[in-house]
């Protein structure tokens, strides 16, 4: 089963970033997208099987039993969460500057942010032909992108999860989502060992 999985998620990685290499026209060879994609769709389902899975099946029988609530659907979109921070790091590399000439300026942190933050609004632009001109010498593969990004997981768990009044299974439900990305972009730092 997990053998699929693997082979559907590679494929489908591989052929997302293949796809965005040749809009953006990089010269990145596909031996080497071929071997990262490898490396990090690897660490992504087995950071899955031993971390993601088990607390997802603690997190929706745990609801279950001490509240009564079928939390399926926030349960899905933690793990979606979970796979998709795992390449999150480097989907704004479609906007890095190629070389960083001494004395320009880099953008400033709320559009270099914006360009992780809402990399998919982005990469969907870049498929619709509207070019932005931003271009940034950040990386994104540090704790500091990682700390601004678990922040807006934390923003959009609360806004997708929470309700009024405040209630222990509504925190339970943010922090399951906020730790599953904060868990997918651990994994992909892991992998580049930045850590």
């Amino acid at each position: 089963m997990f053998k699929g999985f693997y082979e559907a998620l590679y494929g489908f990685v591989l052929h997302t970033f293949k796809s965005i290499n040749r809009r953006i026209k990089s010269k990145f060879p596909v031996w080497r997208m071929k071997e990262e994609t490898s490396e990090h769709v690897h660490h992504a389902v087995k950071m899955f099987i031993w971390l993601i899975l088990p607390l997802s099946l603690a997190y929706f029988f745990g609801c279950q039993f001490l509240f009564g609530e079928n939390v399926w659907g926030s349960m899905l979109w933690g793990v979606a969460v979970y796979f998709y921070s795992n390449f999150l790091p480097d989907l704004p590399s479609i906007y890095r500057k190629k070389k960083v000439e001494p004395g320009s300026t880099d953008l400033p942190w709320y559009k270099k942010y914006a360009l992780l933050l809402f990399a998919p609004l982005l990469v969907w632009l870049l498929f619709s032909d509207i070019r932005l001109s931003w271009r940034t010498a950040e990386t994104y593969h540090n704790f500091a992108s990682l700390a601004i990004y678990g922040a807006f997981l934390f923003a959009v768990g609360f806004l997708a999860f929470a309700g009024l009044p405040l209630s222990v299974r509504d925190l339970i439900k943010v922090f399951f989502f906020f730790f599953c990305g904060i868990g997918g972009f651990l994994t992909h730092l892991r992998v580049d060992e930045i850590w």
